[in-house]
């Protein structure tokens, strides 16, 4: 019952934040250096030809008016059309979606059945200096290379060394699901590295804040067995805030997707929005950005639930403020 009377705020709260992203990101997509006529028609073209073009595109309105117009068709579903190729975005958007969904997806499965584990293991396991320098040093590693110096190695080796995997030969999930999971294995992996490492961190601290719990204390003094404390006092008080870096890391993964989809050649939503920004392709670029902060503030709102119910502390809290 709490977290019915503290969930509609939250809902009101991201409807706010989404009409609050759309207004910037259709405003910031309009400064971009160079309009769509300049790209289209190049530097030769006269004056009038490009006043000409963004009459015919509507960009000789105001940017308000421009977004109250895409508002209105945006609340039914129509998004616009591609400026380059004149189809709907949202046709186009929705036959690349599959495969980036599930590249998001296999990364996040990575990133909690590596990220987790290792990050219990480091935080229940006293090692040597050595052991431990190495855990960080790893972890260290693994935030800090670029995904796209990762990627660009991980390219060169499938290139050059006879795996059986290829580059570039991701097919729909719809018509071969198996074939489209295995060659996402390499650019899903490349994707969670980030992930994994900060994962395995913050698990890592959460469990040895928890670990020093006077209730932990109780529970050894108690006579229970370590794989007990673990399993029922410790993983779900340290859940909390790794759930809340969990859902945070998937929405940062899906933008991640524009850099390891150009990288590995996957036709998604990443390789989708590169293509826009270079053809200052408005709708596209507005479009898939909008998708991308959609998917935070769900996420978001579905970590906020996920928190209300492993530890009711947090709905109270939030219905009190």
């Amino acid at each position: 019952m709490r977290l019915l009377t503290w969930l509609p705020g939250r809902l009101l709260g991201a409807a706010v934040v989404l009409i609050g992203a759309s207004v910037l990101i259709f405003t910031a997509v309009r400064l971009l250096p160079g309009d769509y006529a300049q790209i289209v028609l190049g530097p030769l073209a006269s004056a009038q030809e490009r006043e000409a073009l963004r009459t015919e595109f509507g960009f000789d309105h105001t940017v308000g008016e421009q977004y109250l117009l895409w508002l209105g068709q945006a609340v039914t579903g129509n998004v616009g059309r591609s400026l380059a190729s004149g189809e709907p975005v949202a046709g186009e958007l929705a036959a690349r979606l599959p495969v980036t969904a599930l590249l998001t997806a296999m990364a996040v499965v990575w990133t909690v059945v590596i990220g987790v584990p290792l990050g219990v293991l480091a935080g229940t396991r006293t090692g040597t200096a050595r052991s431990t320098a190495a855990g960080r040093l790893v972890s260290s590693l693994g935030i800090s290379v670029p995904d796209y110096v990762l990627a660009a190695i991980v390219v060169f080796a499938l290139s050059s060394l006879p795996l059986g995997l290829s580059v570039g030969a991701v097919g729909s999930p719809a018509q071969d699901l198996g074939g489209t999971i295995v060659a996402l294995l390499p650019p899903s992996l490349v994707l969670a590295v980030f992930a994994i490492a900060a994962t395995a961190r913050a698990t890592r601290d959460s469990v040895l804040n928890v670990l020093v719990e006077p209730h932990v204390s109780a529970a050894v003094a108690r006579g229970e067995t370590r794989l007990f404390i673990i399993t029922h006092h410790v993983l779900r008080n340290a859940a909390v805030p790794v759930l809340t870096l969990t859902g945070t890391i998937t929405a940062m993964l899906l933008g991640g997707a524009v850099i390891v989809e150009s990288v590995f050649d996957i036709s998604g939503v990443g390789s989708y929005l590169v293509q826009g920004l270079g053809r200052r392709d408005y709708p596209v670029i507005q479009t898939c950005v909008l998708l991308a902060t959609t998917v935070f503030v769900l996420m978001s709102l579905i970590v906020d639930i996920a928190t209300g119910l492993l530890d009711p502390r947090v709905a109270v809290s939030g219905r009190n403020r």
